[in-house]
């Protein structure tokens, strides 16, 4: 500003300048000034001038401030300065001192000025790149200018910005930004940037939004946050809306979880504020885009299961039955829980399990439909209410048949103490009200959507109307209102259910006609030339006189398809029939009914139509044409036709029914099959087992059998060559043998013991004493030495233990071979032989008994003198590991020593070279003084001598001086 004042002071003398002229001045400035200041200074007085002279600055100043930009980016105030600039030339937040007459000029010079800074796209490049910088005075003008751009001229905008390499990554970057003045504006920068933008919506989800966007509302409190809360469910919105890969990602993301804290209310809830209010109507809404039925339906059936599966639906309708919550609240709540179970069975089911918490407790159902037919209650929330009971119904034919046994005879409360939805319904429907008659007619059509069987139940309710009078049905009683003249929103709705109950239901059609005042009430009605208002009661009868005629089975002889069609051409005319059926699809309500499903109506005066009764009229309009048109004769070959089409649908009924018995039959029987089969398994397995162990028994019969008879002849005395006692002779002598070699091993091991003795012996005669270079070489001699003595050691061990290893092997056998001669001594005699054959054969094996024990006895000993040998080499060995220990021990004490020696002449060689230098410096000194020195001095002189020579110098220099 001083700079603009030196501008604006300096011209005082002269003739005054326009504000233009100074523009131009400071844009010259910016333009040619080569000092970063007086550019810096130039820019700050355009800023001040922008809001105030915004056109002026716009035209002149744009281009050099988007020059500054491009150039100066190494000054972030002059950045800023020329950010806020530009942001004040493009923005239209600031209008207050804009007349009236040129406001609509004021808001197209936004979108121009937007128009001329995206025309070259380096300028939207630009402006993303200085959104990398940390600096507050940079990052905040630029997304602040950035969303400007965004609200001229969205769609070009956007289109820059996806081209551009990384352009919406830079962006995301924002929401992480630790001041939250940056990151709040970053937020509304997304909002504008995701508006109507698929791809880049898409980007943004995958750019981790959902994550950082509920971290913050966590953050901020849900609910209870303030305005950026706010904003970041506007920005959640914008992404899921009308976008099922954003929607399918939030929810495989397991975000619908997290949703589940935002409707904790509390019990508590006096205190709600305005931002609270719009908060949570935000998360009710976010939560209906998730499960809104203009999506795909498998995505919205997968949400709502999730949302069940989380408790969300339980917390919904925890808000629902609460005290205290606001109107508004609460009926988009009510909207909410409707789309959460609009054709998800199990939410239905959970549903009509809610009570209210009153005494006694009411379904909550009940306590819904009390508000519906309550005249006192908002138009907007007895919509909702409609709205959610007709999701309860839609797709549920076990809700639908609950509500309507609510007003069959058997299932009415006597006592008058519980209301029933069926009463409720039948109270509204009869009331004064039309609007709740309308809303109870057509939630009564609801229940009887696409379900012939209760269709034919609710044949079966009966009125009573008065004391004294026979109880009238239900349908009698509709008709009875029709008429009688009632308003026309009554009439409609009544219509709607009579079409509703009639179509598809030939037992209905029937006892319809039966009362021989409908159809001449119906004729009346469409041939009479009435006002514009009734036209569209017109043509409801119309449809409803075409439905009886094209599901009439011709039961009744009165009243039989071509009598009905006769009348029509009489009494209305067939063309004058089918325009007033045209009516209804040509009435201005009938179009925006059939857009949506939810009632939603401005006021009550245009509550006219029902969705799903648009459908059907879609449905059934061609058919009844034609049917009119149809011939008798077509009529018959029709009938026969779908006679034939009714009886191949029972045959092809039966023999589905038929193969689904089989069907059951299979399952059953592969079942058994299966478990059978495990059984077969098992016994198999454990028939194998039992053959194997009987082969092993076998086996073991044979080889006893064997012996047994080799023992029992008599082939001679017993020599060396034959069997003794089930042992053969070579088996003794391998055993003797195996004895030998041990003995053999013994006696090396013994001789290599001996030799490490010596070795042992030799090193120790050998040891270096401590304290020169040479016993370091030899101490890593003796390392060397040493490995091998404990490689070889490791050797011997290894032997020793596959020696003790053999030992207890031989004694195995020797235990085995102890066993088989009792065995043999309690062995019976051969029956049939005589008692001196017995004697003798007793003699021999006593013989060869005493002979094998001797011969035990040896083995014993020999291996008694093994197991001591070996302990003996062990207790060498224990020795020789001592002797490495200690040598070890040994080695490390010369390794220190020779440490140290090392370290003493390191500290000898530092003191050394600390004197020459003090001695090079002494020299230097009596050169400067004019002694004459020699130039090599003797250095072999002790120290005490070279402290004189210093002291000598000392004093003559001081001399000198």
């Amino acid at each position: 500003m001083n700079f603009l004042r030196g501008v604006m002071g300096g011209q005082s003398a002269g003739p005054q300048h326009t504000e233009a002229e100074t523009i131009q001045k400071l844009c010259d400035r910016v333009a040619s000034s080569t000092l970063l200041d007086d550019r810096r200074n130039a820019v700050r007085a355009l800023k001040s001038l922008s809001k105030k002279y915004r056109l002026e600055v716009g035209i002149q100043a744009m281009e050099h401030l988007i020059h500054v930009l491009q150039t100066d980016r190494s000054d972030s105030e002059i950045i800023g300065y020329a950010l806020d600039t530009l942001y004040n030339i493009i923005s239209n937040d600031e209008e207050e001192e804009v007349e009236e007459n040129s406001t609509r000029q004021s808001e197209d010079l936004g979108s121009q000025f937007t128009e001329i800074f995206i025309k070259q796209q380096e300028n939207v490049t630009l402006l993303l790149s200085l959104l990398e910088e940390f600096d507050f005075h940079v990052r905040w003008p630029g997304v602040k200018l950035l969303t400007s751009l965004l609200k001229q001229l969205g769609p070009q905008v956007q289109q820059i910005i996806l081209v551009s390499p990384m352009g919406v990554s830079r962006l995301m970057d924002l929401l992480a930004d630790s001041r939250e003045v940056i990151r709040n504006d970053g937020v509304l920068l997304l909002q504008a940037l995701t508006r109507s933008n698929g791809a880049i919506q898409k980007i943004v989800a995958f750019e981790n939004a959902f994550e950082r966007l509920l971290d913050i509302i966590t953050e901020e409190g849900n609910s209870d946050g303030g305005i950026v809360v706010e904003d970041c469910l506007i920005l959640l919105q914008n992404l899921l809306k009308n976008n099922n890969s954003n929607q399918n990602f939030f929810k495989e993301g397991s975000y619908i979880q997290r949703m589940k804290p935002w409707f904790e209310v509390g019990d508590e809830n006096s205190g709600w504020s305005a931002q609270k209010v719009t908060n949570l109507h935000l998360m009710l809404q976010l939560v209906r885009v998730l499960v809104s039925p203009n999506n795909p339906p498998g995505a919205t059936s997968s949400c709502q299961k999730a949302m069940f599966q989380c408790g969300l639906l339980q917390q919904l309708c925890t808000i629902l039955m609460a005290t205290g919550v606001p109107a508004d609240i609460l009926t988009e709540t009510i909207n909410t829980v409707s789309e959460v179970i609009r054709g998800c069975q199990v939410n239905q089911d959970y549903f009509a399990s809610v009570n209210a918490p009153s005494n006694p407790p009411r379904p909550a159902i009940v306590v819904l439909l009390m508000s519906m037919v309550n005249e006192r209650q908002p138009f907007v929330l007895r919509c909702a209410v409609l709205y959610c009971f007709q999701c309860f119904l839609y797709k549920n034919q076990k809700g639908q048949g609950e509500i309507v046994s609510t007003l069959l005879p058997s299932t009415i409360d006597a006592t008058g103490n519980t209301v029933s939805a069926g009463q409720l319904l039948c109270g509204g429907l009869f009331s004064t009200d039309s609007l709740s008659n309308w809303c109870a007619a057509v939630a009564l059509a609801h229940a009887l959507q696409e379900n012939a069987t209760q269709k034919e139940q609710l044949l079966r309710v009966q009125l009573a109307t008065s004391i004294g009078n026979p109880p009238v049905s239900l349908l009698q009683q509709c008709t009875n209102i029709l008429s009688q003249g009632s308003k026309i929103q009554t009439r409609v709705g009544l219509l709607m259910l009579l079409c509703t109950w009639l179509s598809n239901c030939p037992i209905a059609v029937t006892h319809f006609l039966h009362n021989s005042a409908n159809v001449p009430f119906l004729t009346g009605q469409i041939a009479e030339n009435l006002g514009e208002e009734e036209q569209l009661v017109q043509g409801l009868c119309a449809l409803l006189l075409g439905i009886s005629i094209y599901f009439n089975d011709n039961s009744l002889e009165t009243y039989m398809k071509e009598k009905l069609k006769q009348l029509i051409e009489k009494r209305i005319g067939k063309e004058n029939f089918i325009e007033k059926l045209g009516f209804i699809s040509k009435h201005e309500l009938y179009s925006r009914a059939s857009q949506k499903p939810q009632p939603n109506f401005p006021s009550p005066e245009y509550m006219i139509f029902d969705h799903e009764f648009t459908k059907l009229v879609k449905e059934l309009e061609g058919v009844i044409t034609k049917a009119i048109y149809k011939s008798s004769e077509e009529d018959k070959k029709e009938e026969e036709v779908k006679k034939t089409l009714e009886q191949h649908d029972s045959i092809v009924t039966h023999y589905k029914n038929m193969i689904r018995e089989q069907d059951l039959q299979l399952e059953e029987l592969k079942q058994q099959i299966s478990t059978l089969k495990c059984q077969n398994e098992q016994l198999q397995t454990a028939v194998t087992q039992q053959v194997s162990q009987i082969q092993q028994h076998k086996d073991q019969y044979n080889l006893l059998k064997v012996q047994l008879g080799k023992d029992s002849q008599h082939q001679g005395p017993y020599s060396d060559g034959a069997q003794m006692n089930g042992v053969q002779p070579e088996e003794i002598s391998r055993l003797q043998e195996e004895i030998e070699e041990l003995k053999s091993n013994r006696e090396l091991l013994q001789s290599q013991l001996a030799e490490k003795d010596s070795l042992i012996a030799n090193l120790k005669s050998s040891q270096p004493s401590p304290g020169t270079n040479e016993q370091s070489s030899a101490t890593a001699g003796d390392s060397e030495q040493i490995a091998e003595l404990k490689q070889e050691l490791a050797t011997l061990k290894s032997q020793l233990h596959t020696q003790s290893v053999e030992i207890t092997k031989l004694q195995a056998e020797k235990q085995e071979l102890l066993q088989k001669t009792e065995a043999f001594a309690k062995s019976a005699p051969v029956p049939g032989e005589s008692e001196t054959v017995i004697a003798t054969k007793t003699t021999d094996v006593e013989g060869r008994l005493s002979a094998l024990l001797q011969e035990t006895k040896e083995l014993k000993n020999e291996i008694k003198a093994l197991s001591e040998e070996r302990t003996a080499i062990k207790e060498q060995l224990d020795s020789s590991n001592s002797t490495i220990a200690i040598l070890q021990n040994e080695k490390n004490k010369l390794e220190v020593d020779i440490t140290d020696s090392k370290k003493e002449q390191d500290d000898l060689l530092v003191l050394l070279a600390d004197q020459d230098q003090k001695i090079f410096s002494l020299k230097n000194k009596l050169k400067e003084l004019g002694h004459p020195v020699e130039e090599e001095d003797e250095l072999e002189s002790g120290d005490q001598d070279d402290e004189d020579d210093e002291d000598e110098d000392d004093g003559k220099e001081q001399g000198h001086i």
